[in-house]
């Protein structure tokens, strides 16, 4: 154990970290909805989790980081979910159903899987409908609907589970329509209007509790054998809930309904951000004992031993706009919640305790983005990890060079790609030595340069292509770039930046990797199967040779260790940030879980995790 990692037992986090032991560990970051083995119908299903882990044991690796796997309703957007307590049903797993015969459904499997068949590029998330059909067909067929076990389920979580399922039964005989735009009397949660619907759709409620203790005690079965395998089980808990959720019409009063959360305007979104999901109001929260984080991380340790808090700055501070404002002005407009700065250290200590406070599981922490310097005093005092980004590590503003592994944070994960980007291959292929189009485009509009003009003279137009501008070879110095914008270098702050930052790319990061200049060839030319192998693992040794306690990389970066591992990085994305698609959230792996356990290349990914001590 380091010197560093002792602070971490001493730590308000100390009795977390004692739990599951203070080791340099590896991961691998995978949505259950991109996986899928030869029993799942349609979609990766939590006993699928299992074979996962098998393969963690196989290559080295004790973390599995998840995506939110809370139920979206048919959006299918996982941080903007329905609830922050139940789980989606399209995971529930057909086969061991408590109290179940499997007789009852074997014929419908067999015909769902034909109907939605695993394997393709992208997900069809009409699955859903599909089973949450055949569910209830077997929930009719079922006279005891599980028992005494599924009552005692139903007892232990009164907090949030009937609220859901009478919320869920609702919307159903609302046409899915938002709470918002229910009866005033439902709207409301009137008392006569609530029992009415009680006793008017009681067994309809009762499938959807059923279905919540369906789904708890396959997940309690897989995280039984992760333990047993000595693997641990990383949640994803969305810092903010749907507006239109069972949490928001349960508890309007936690909720500051007439703002939404968002974020300021930047370099990439001139007009900021407007997410739609409403800020907590802490003031009740805090008067009810923060029984609604408390019962939350409550229900998820069922589940996990970690949990990742996305949008962890927010609780710092939040952007927060008046649903009065127009919509076309987006985040325009908007404040900080809190507004005076000098209170937003405190705030994010306060709600950070509280968490830790009310859970065994570790906080880890998605500190992306704009970040106040306080998050990071907070985080390192508190012994919660954040997020360093490989390619982000950049000594910004200076000389631009990729960070030494040795500079990365003990408190934190070290990441290659995350689910919002580029995985490595597409990265390094598609985005490396260029600037991102539109933010050139919006940088020339607000410094009043033609953009028309300077794009000829700036940009390779042969070789920029899906919103990227890769540099002309002979714009190889500052005045040549200058010289072309008819600028003086003190007005071109920011076009030097995104010069800076990019045209050299390419060959800081070849440096960065220690690779010998007489090699570089193979890399920086079109990549053929052997040397996008070879190529990630190196990367990937690197980021897992970082001071950072955890190293947990995305799956298809793990899987392109494999030269046999191939896919058209346009498309093979989990998630654009900002935009709306189908091919968003929907990504599959183009092998099964079986597949990925017979691999030759895992002898290659273990030996990464036993090389950089993280076995």
């Amino acid at each position: 154990m380091a010197n560093g990692h002792q602070k971490f037992l001493k730590s308000p986090t100390g009795k977390q970290w004692e739990r599951i032991g203070i080791e340099r560990r590896a991961g691998v970051a995978a949505p259950l909805f991109s996986i899928y083995s030869a029993a799942s119908t349609g979609i990766g299903e939590l006993p699928d989790l299992r074979l996962l882990v098998d393969w963690c044991v196989l290559t080295g690796m004790s973390i599995i980081q998840l995506l939110p796997l809370n139920d979206t309703g048919f959006r299918f957007t996982p941080y903007d979910a329905q609830t922050t307590f139940a789980l989606d049903p399209m995971y529930l797993a057909l086969d061991n159903l408590q109290g179940v015969p499997p007789a009852l459904y074997r014929k419908e499997k067999a015909f769902l899987q034909k109907q939605f068949p695993t394997g393709g590029e992208r997900l069809d998330y009409g699955i859903k409908k599909a089973k949450l059909d055949l569910f209830w067909n077997v929930f009719q067929q079922v006279s005891s609907s599980g028992g005494g076990a599924f009552d005692r389920y139903v007892q232990a979580n009164h907090f949030w589970l009937e609220d859901f399922a009478v919320f869920k039964v609702i919307k159903e005989n609302h046409q899915e329509a938002g709470w918002e735009d229910w009866p005033g009397d439902l709207k409301s949660r009137d008392p006569a209007a609530m029992g009415e619907i009680k006793k008017k759709y009681a067994q309809r409620i009762r499938f959807h509790e059923w279905l919540q203790w369906q789904l708890c005690e396959q997940f309690k079965q897989v995280k039984a054998y992760a333990v047993s395998k000595k693997v641990y089980l990383m949640g994803d808990l969305p810092f903010l809930v749907s507006k239109d959720s069972a949490d928001v019409w349960a508890h309007q009063d936690y909720f500051k309904l007439q703002l939404s959360s968002g974020a300021p305007p930047d370099l990439y979104f001139a007009k900021g951000q407007r997410w739609g999901m409403p800020p907590y109001h802490w003031g009740p929260i805090a008067e009810h004992g923060y029984d609604y984080l408390a019962e939350k991380l409550k229900y998820a340790e069922n589940f996990y031993d970690f949990f990742r808090i996305d949008h962890a700055v927010g609780t710092f501070r939040l952007w927060t706009i008046s649903l009065n404002e127009p919509a076309e002005h987006a985040g325009l407009n908007g404040v900080f919640d809190p507004a005076d700065e000098k209170l937003w250290e405190e705030h994010g200590r306060k709600i950070l305790s509280t968490m830790v406070e009310h859970t065994t599981m570790l906080p880890c922490a998605e500190d992306l983005g704009v970040i106040p310097k306080c998050s990071f005093t907070v985080l390192a005092e508190m012994g919660i990890p954040g997020m360093d980004v490989q390619r982000w590590m950049r000594d910004w503003g200076k000389s631009y060079d990729f960070k030494s592994v040795d500079e990365y944070r003990i408190n934190s994960i070290a990441v290659v790609s995350t689910h919002d980007m580029q995985a490595l291959r597409g990265w390094w292929e598609l985005e490396v030595g260029t600037v991102d189009e539109i933010l050139f485009k919006r940088i020339c509009e607000k410094e009043g340069v033609s953009f028309e003009q300077v794009k000829v003279g700036l940009f390779d137009s042969e070789h920029s292509f899906y919103g990227r501008l890769r540099w002309r070879q002979d714009v190889d110095n500052e005045e040549k770039l200058l010289s072309v914008l008819k600028m003086t270098e003190a007005k071109a702050y920011h076009f030097l930046d995104m010069y800076r930052s990019s045209y050299d790319e390419e060959v800081k990061f070849l440096n960065f990797l220690e690779i010998p200049q007489n090699q570089w060839a193979r890399y920086t030319c079109d990549l053929n199967e052997k040397n996008v192998a070879d190529f990630t693992a190196r990367v990937i040794k690197k980021a897992s040779s970082a001071s950072s306690v955890f190293s947990v990389q995305l799956l298809q970066d793990w899987l392109s260790c494999d030269p046999d591992f191939q896919y058209d990085p346009i498309e093979f994305r989990i998630n654009v940030p900002g935009t709306y698609s189908d091919k968003n959230w929907s990504l599959v792996m183009p092998w099964s879980l079986e597949n990925m356990i017979s691999l030759e290349s895992n002898a290659k990914i273990k030996t990464i995790n036993r090389e950089t001590n993280r076995i």
